[in-house]
C-alpha cells in the first residue's frame, strides 16, 4: 500500500511552532498585565493608608505637619496611580495585540491542516482509483481465461 506524504508538511511545522511562540506571547503578555495591575492595586492600598491617616489627624488634635504630608503623599500617589494605570492601558493593547497575533497564527494552522486532510482525502480517492482498477483487471483477466478455458473445453 502506498504511503501519504503530504509535500507541505515542513510548513505545517513552521505553522505549529508559530502558533506555540505567539500563545507564549501571549501569556507573558497576561503575566506582565497581571503585574501591572497588582502594583496599581498596592498603590491603592498605599493610598487609602494615607488618606485613613489624614483623616485621623484632621480628626484629631491639629498637626498641620502630618496633615501636609498625608496631603502631598496622597496627592504623590494619584500622579503615580495615574502613571500605574496608563502602564495598564498600554499592556492592555500589547495583550489585544498577542492576542490577535495568536488568532492569526491558531486560523493559519487550521488551514493548513484543512489542506493537508483534503490531499489526504485526494490521496485515498487515488488509492481506491487504483485498486478498482487493478481488482477489474484482474477480474477482467479471470474472466477471459475462463471463457478461453470454456471454448477451449468446448472444441475438444
Amino acid at each position: 500500500m502506498a504511503k501519504f506524504i503530504y509535500r507541505m508538511q515542513n510548513i505545517l511545522n513552521i505553522k505549529y511552532k508559530l502558533e506555540e511562540s505567539a500563545k507564549q506571547e501571549y501569556a507573558e503578555a497576561r503575566q506582565a498585565l497581571a503585574a501591572e495591575e497588582q502594583k496599581l492595586d498596592a498603590l491603592k492600598k498605599r493610598k487609602q493608608g494615607y488618606y485613613e491617616a489624614y483623616q485621623a489627624s484632621i480628626q484629631g488634635r491639629l498637626d498641620f505637619l502630618e496633615i501636609e504630608e498625608n496631603a502631598n503623599s496622597m496627592d504623590i500617589l494619584d500622579m503615580m496611580i495615574e502613571e500605574q494605570n496608563a502602564v495598564i492601558r498600554q499592556k492592555s493593547k500589547e495583550l489585544e495585540l498577542a492576542r490577535q497575533k495568536m488568532a492569526r497564527e491558531m486560523q493559519e494552522r487550521k488551514m493548513h491542516e484543512k489542506l493537508k486532510e483534503k490531499k489526504f482525502d485526494e490521496f485515498k480517492q487515488e488509492l481506491n482509483a487504483t485498486e478498482k482498477r487493478e481488482t477489474d483487471e484482474v477480474a477482467g483477466y479471470q474472466f477471459t481465461s475462463a471463457k478461453k478455458e470454456v471454448e477451449d473445453n468446448g472444441k475438444k
